[in-house]
């Protein structure tokens, strides 16, 4: 037998080890049976009965690849949108986007912009490519313009900008968002992730106008929330042809199935049923505004959202709070993304569901109040 010490175990790369994987909302309620899920941003209304359809076609196809270079989707995107599709790319939700950035334009030594309460995955594609996070404070739940311009550092490489924001739900105003991109330095990417875009009710800066003529402006967009396509996994993003390009060479090979392409396709093409997921949206949302703005003697405080959610701020301490609200929920069968882990425990994030499940989730945060409290809400 040899006496030879065993050969060492892999060892990963540290700042790989310094990632945190990413936490999903949870899908089930601990137990209860499950009366709301509202906890990820999903479209509760599903997506349009064309999109299912024309999915369904190609289903029999699948023994053969997906267009590598979702053509059709590129072409239907640039007809709604008035972009030229050789400015587009598409990606396995723009998650993949997000980090294609971050793997094309970053690595060890540079360093990557994000505010405080920004969406998760902008830390994770920062430190898979052994970038620095810089995290920048943001004002009331709301980004800080002149505060992300001035983190800018000459390692800066990337900036991650979400507007409307999650998991805050707030909205820079046009105004800010074109003094941001005419404050950033043409060496520096930044980052538009509008992936709630079609939820704003109001001025807003999409930026795909831009994003065709500057070099360093790319705008994200998903298909995820909307079009009720979240299973599939399609996200597209808008930019300059040497970013793409870029973009390009770290893109994952056939990204976007068949079913994804063909869905995003046909859900392009019905208004109708877009509409209404935005009307409804907007128009559920401000009633749960209301509903929890009547909680606020408690000191429940509905953030203003441009979203299809809303975030709720709870007491830091007494005898109401976001986790014990959140487990009373989740008791409930109701199930919303307590924000903890995001640091943010005195937070609760609650998407709109349907007609039935946003009365009810106010129902319950009306009982677990007076319940807490011993006084009627």
């Amino acid at each position: 037998m040899s006496n030879a010490a065993p050969a060492p175990a892999p060892v990963m790369k540290p700042w790989i080890e310094a990632m945190h994987a990413y936490v999903p909302g949870k899908a089930k309620a601990d137990g209860a049976p499950v009366v709301a899920k509202l906890s990820s941003n999903e479209n509760p209304w599903g997506p349009s009965p064309k999109a299912v359809a024309a999915m369904q076609a190609v289903l029999a196809e699948g023994h053969r690849y997906p267009d590598p270079a979702s053509t059709q989707l590129r072409a239907a995107l640039g007809a709604k949108y008035g972009v030229d599709p050789a400015h587009i790319i598409c990606g396995t939700g723009s998650d993949e986007i997000l980090h294609m950035i971050a793997s094309a334009f970053a690595g060890p030594g540079d360093e990557i912009i994000h505010v405080r309460h920004g969406f998760a995955v902008y830390e994770g594609a920062t430190r898979r490519v052994g970038a620095t996070p810089v995290v920048v404070p943001d004002v009331d739940y709301t980004g800080d313009v002149d505060a992300i311009l001035a983190a800018i550092t000459p390692a800066t490489r990337v900036i991650y900008v979400a507007n409307p924001n999650n998991p805050t739900g707030t909205l820079l105003p046009a105004a800010d968002i074109r003094r941001l991109i005419a404050g950033v330095p043409a060496n520096v990417v930044l980052v538009l992730d509008c992936a709630y875009a079609e939820f704003v009710d109001g001025e807003y800066e999409d930026g795909l106008a831009l994003a065709q003529t500057l070099p360093n402006l790319i705008v994200t967009r998903t298909f995820s929330k909307i079009h009720g396509l979240a299973a599939q996994r399609i996200g597209w993003a808008v930019a300059a042809l040497p970013l793409i390009a870029a973009m390009d060479r770290v893109r994952g090979p056939f990204n976007v199935t068949s079913t994804g392409q063909a869905g995003a396709v046909a859900s392009l093409a019905d208004d109708a049923h877009i509409a209404m997921v935005r009307a409804e949206t907007i128009r559920l949302r401000g009633w749960l505004a209301g509903e929890i703005a009547a909680l606020g003697n408690a000191g429940l405080r509905a953030i203003p959202s441009a979203c299809n959610f809303i975030l709720v701020e709870f007491p830091e301490d007494g005898p109401v709070t976001a986790a014990a609200c959140n487990q009373y929920l989740l008791d409930h069968g109701i199930i919303c993304r307590y924000l903890a882990v995001q640091n943010m425990p005195r937070a609760l994030r609650i998407s709109i569901g349907t007609e039935t499940e946003t009365r009810t989730v106010a129902a319950a945060l009306r009982d677990y109040v007076e319940g807490a409290t011993g006084a009627p809400a």
